[in-house]
């Protein structure tokens, strides 16, 4: 076989490869619609209309299924935010209900590696220690294609999103679409992805929606935070 001929065949069958795992990704990983008896509060997100991104330029199938998956999720994004309140929560809930807000060092905006900066809140507990929602909301997104591993998006009020990364395992039965109530649990901390050589901790993040870019801009949570109250049985040992 002449070399180009040789080179135009190893090229179409990357190509193919490629269209084959990113046809497989498609097809087991398609992204849930929020559960059907969530009524509709926001109609005019409905129709919401984000701006057209391109794939990426070099072809290789990570990147080409890295974006087909986030373009999945875009694509139910306005079913998801059409089902939310709309007055944002003034309080969030202790993420790790066994750590005190006083015990978070803040380091948001801290210098990361990379030229980035900390867009977040670390809470430090032991492995395996509960982690819970810090708002009622939806389940937007159980991946681990994230920098920081294994992790849930939830949707809530407001159209702000939360992010609670590097866990350890997800909550029994939690899923996709699924609407949930403050306190229930997401999972586990852990050190998953990019906090490997870190003590176990969650990151917990949180975003506003610019409905413009279809983008989520961060802001600082830990002003929000609050100590989870015992409950009647813990209160009363």
């Amino acid at each position: 076989m002449l070399p180009l001929a040789r080179h135009a065949t190893a090229y179409a069958s990357r190509i193919a490869i490629a269209l084959v795992a990113l046809a497989a990704l498609t097809s087991a990983h398609a992204q849930a619609l929020p559960d059907p008896g969530r009524p509709v509060l926001t109609p005019e997100w409905e129709t919401l209309s984000c701006p057209v991104r391109t794939a990426p330029e070099t072809g290789d199938a990570a990147s080409l299924m890295a974006f087909e998956q986030r373009q999945r999720y875009r694509d139910v994004l306005g079913a998801y935010l059409a089902r939310l309140p709309e007055q944002v929560d003034l309080a969030l809930l202790m993420p790790v209900p066994s750590v005190r807000v006083a015990q978070i060092a803040d380091t948001y905006a801290a210098a990361r590696d990379g030229g980035r900066s900390h867009e977040g809140q670390d809470v430090f507990a032991p492995r395996g220690t509960e982690v819970v929602s810090a708002t009622a909301g939806l389940v937007y997104e159980m991946s681990g294609r994230f920098r920081g591993g294994r992790s849930v998006m939830v949707l809530g009020p407001g159209a702000r999103r939360y992010f609670y990364s590097h866990l350890d395992a997800y909550a029994e039965d939690l899923r996709e679409g699924q609407w949930l109530e403050a306190g229930t649990p997401l999972g586990y901390v852990g050190n998953d992805g990019n906090a490997a050589t870190t003590p176990p901790h969650l990151h917990f993040g949180a975003y506003d929606f610019d409905p413009v870019s279809c983008r989520f801009r961060a802001f600082d949570p830990l002003p929000f935070l609050v100590d989870r109250l015992p409950s009647a049985d813990e209160a009363a040992r």
